[in-house]
């Protein structure tokens, strides 16, 4: 084969665990090759978890500045969607430069282009700049990522419907948002356009938001989204579309009060995400498939194909950048001797809405399906002294004991800083620790932490 180039690391795609292993790998003097054939670090810090909450935080800001409560008084208050841009732009321009920066120390070698096997361990890059290059890699990690899902609805495609994507970079505020999808992603959006000052509905099919979640996280969330003025539409079945996102758009529906059509302006999808395994010809590699379009891998994160590891969301992992980055952790302490897998990791769950939706661990509803007795425990956010001073009552915590033990199986919260407050739970479970741990811990008043100490001071024998 001409032009063959060869290197001892062949790394495709940028993302959270593959940045991580050419950094790596090239920091330690491992000769590396790093492809990416669009912005530098992946999805993660230009178009999805960073630029989402930075506009998040932004609708945060301005919904506080509107609560009289807190005694600011303004004759007019009016949003400037281009300086939140501005804002979020400038934080990605930012982000960039340290990927570049980290990039360039590394002595990772980056090649901007799209890579194709043509054999094993084999691919043929057509470069962003123009021209081919030819690459081998001794071992290859495949970090290729996944994208937003449009599901296959009439007139759906034709509409030209946002994505996180192009919602994130609108410079807009539209004035009648329809957002289908009741999952992370939608709520997290619904709720920042709204309290930009759109007029937002949610289009969800299953019978609650939040549909992984118990039943009356779904509930409260649904409450949430009323008392903030967002219509949402539950065991809704789209029927078709018509009309295009940006102009005028019309969405024909089904739901438990009969046949609806709901007019608006924009149109974002977010309905969940597909790998992207279907155009690098990863049947050439050997590296086989799952029913889901997933690379096949075992707990260890190798694949079918000799020397192939996949990581991320490519690899069927769960769908969030820190979990991504553990996969690299998995995939190069094994490199290294190591003994680690997939099996029985522990992945914290946070939804950025406002307030937080938080959880570690199972849910009652799991427990429930696995057949697992559980102790539950939990009270409303209010009971937590700390929401009084900031006037964030609203939520709910819960924590699931183990029926016959003092082990943690589970804990969720609904309310302010929820994620800080799950990562004190995460810890003790991570050390296998009793919750009387926590319970007879000393916290800080008045704090969220001190909240435990309310929550398992009454737990059932």
């Amino acid at each position: 084969m001409s032009n063959l180039e060869k290197y001892e690391n062949l790394v495709i795609g940028s993302g959270g665990a593959g940045k991580l292993m050419a950094w790596t790998m090239g920091g330690a003097g491992r000769r590396v090759a790093l492809v990416e054939r669009g912005a530098l670090g992946g999805a993660c810090p230009n178009v999805a978890c960073l630029p989402s909450k930075n506009i998040i935080h932004a609708a945060k800001v301005i919904s506080l500045a509107k609560r009289a409560e807190f005694g600011l008084k303004a004759a007019s208050m009016s949003v400037d969607m281009a300086a939140v841009q501005r804002r979020k732009r400038l934080m990605v321009e930012g982000l960039q430069q340290m990927h570049l920066d980290r990039t360039t120390a590394s002595h990772a070698d980056l090649i901007r282009g799209s890579a194709r096997f043509i054999a094993p361990r084999t691919v043929e890059i057509d470069l962003n700049a123009g021209g081919k290059r030819t690459i081998f890699g001794e071992r290859v990690f495949l970090d290729l990522g996944s994208r937003a899902s449009i599901p296959k609805l009439p007139g759906l495609a034709e509409a030209h419907p946002m994505t996180h994507v192009e919602f994130l970079d609108l410079d807009r505020l539209p004035e009648h948002l329809i957002v289908i999808g009741g999952g992370y992603v939608g709520l997290e959006l619904a709720q920042a356009m709204r309290r930009f000052g759109a007029k937002v509905t949610v289009i969800e099919e299953s019978p609650q938001l939040a549909v992984h979640e118990d039943p009356d996280i779904g509930a409260e969330l649904k409450n949430l989204f009323a008392d903030e003025g967002i219509e949402v539409l539950l065991e809704a079945r789209i029927e078709r579309v018509e009309g295009q996102s940006g102009n005028r758009v019309r969405v024909h529906m089904k739901d438990p009060r009969g046949e609806r059509t709901i007019e608006g302006n924009d149109l974002l999808v977010a309905t969940g995400r597909t790998a992207n395994t279907g155009d690098i010809a990863l049947e050439v590699a050997g590296v086989q498939l799952d029913a889901h379009g997933d690379i096949k891998v075992n707990d260890r994160l190798a694949t079918t194909a000799e020397n192939v590891w996949a990581m991320g969301d490519c690899a069927g992992s769960p769908h969030f950048t820190h979990v991504s980055e553990n996969d690299f952790k998995i995939v190069y302490e094994n490199l290294r001797g190591g003994n680690y897998t997939t099996k029985s990791r522990l992945i914290p769950f946070c939804m950025f809405t406002d307030p937080e939706l938080a959880r570690v661990g199972m849910n009652e509803t799991e427990a429930k399906r696995a057949g697992i007795e559980y102790r539950l425990v939990q009270m409303p956010y209010r009971n937590i002294l700390r929401t009084r001073t900031i006037s964030e009552p609203r939520g709910l915590i819960k924590m699931l004991i183990a029926r016959g033990s003092d082990q943690i199986l589970g804990f969720t919260a609904l309310g302010v800083e929820a994620s800080e407050l799950m990562s004190a739970v995460q810890t003790a479970m991570a050390g296998r620790l009793p919750y009387t741990i926590l319970r007879d811990a000393i916290f800080t008043h008045p704090t969220m932490s001190e909240g435990l100490n309310v929550l398992l001071a009454n737990v059932a024998d």
